[in-house]
C-alpha cells in the first residue's frame, strides 16, 4: 500500500495516510447558547489528515471568538461540564507556542455586525472515532465558542473568556 506523508510545521504534525482515502465518518454538534436555543450547526467530516469542520452560526456578539473541541460531551451552562480543551498529547495552549498546541484548538471565529458566522476549519491528525485523538470517545467531545478573541498562545484557553456557545458531537448516519 502506498502511503501520503504531510509534513505540517504549523501544527507540529507529520501524519501518513493511505494515498487516495476516503473521507470516513461523520459526526454534527447543535451549537446551543447558555439559555438553550439553537443557534446553528457544525458538520464534521473525517478526511485522512484530519477532521473539516463547516457550518453557520448566529445569535453571536459581532467579532472574533475563541473556538476549541473540549474533552467532554456535555453542555451544561455555563459549560464548564465540557472540562478542558482536547488535549491528548499534553501540550500547552496555542498555535504561537513551540510546546502547542492542544489537539483541541482551532482558529478563530468571526462573527459579522449582524451575529453571523461561518466555520470552516480544519483540525489536523484528529479522527472521528478510533485511537487517543479520536473525538467520539466513551465521554464524547462538545464544540466551545468562547467571548473574545483566542490570543493563540496564553494557556491554558488563549485568555478567550467565558464559554457562550456549546455543542456535543453526535455520530451522523
Amino acid at each position: 500500500m502506498k502511503y501520503l506523508v504531510v509534513v505540517s510545521t504549523v501544527f507540529g504534525l507529520v501524519a501518513a495516510a493511505p494515498a487516495g482515502a476516503a473521507p470516513g465518518d461523520k459526526a454534527t454538534a447543535q451549537m446551543k447558547d447558555q439559555g438553550g436555543k439553537t443557534v446553528g450547526t457544525i458538520a464534521l467530516i473525517e478526511t485522512p489528515l484530519g477532521i473539516l469542520l463547516t457550518g453557520d452560526l448566529t445569535q453571536l456578539p459581532p467579532g472574533p471568538h475563541g473556538f476549541h473541541v473540549h474533552a467532554v460531551g456535555r453542555c451544561e451552562p455555563p459549560f464548564t461540564s465540557a472540562g478542558g480543551h482536547f488535549n491528548p498529547n499534553n501540550r500547552k495552549h496555542g498555535f504561537h507556542d513551540s510546546a502547542g498546541p492542544h489537539a483541541g484548538d482551532l482558529a478563530n471565529v468571526h462573527a459579522s455586525v449582524d451575529g453571523k458566522a461561518v466555520v470552516d476549519t480544519f483540525a489536523a491528525g484528529l479522527t472521528l472515532s478510533g485511537g487517543p485523538r479520536g473525538l467520539l470517545d466513551q465521554d464524547g467531545t462538545s464544540l466551545v465558542i468562547h467571548a473574545k478573541v483566542d490570543d493563540y498562545k496564553s494557556d491554558p484557553a488563549g485568555d478567550s473568556g467565558d464559554r457562550i456557545i456549546c455543542g456535543v458531537l453526535g455520530k451522523a448516519p
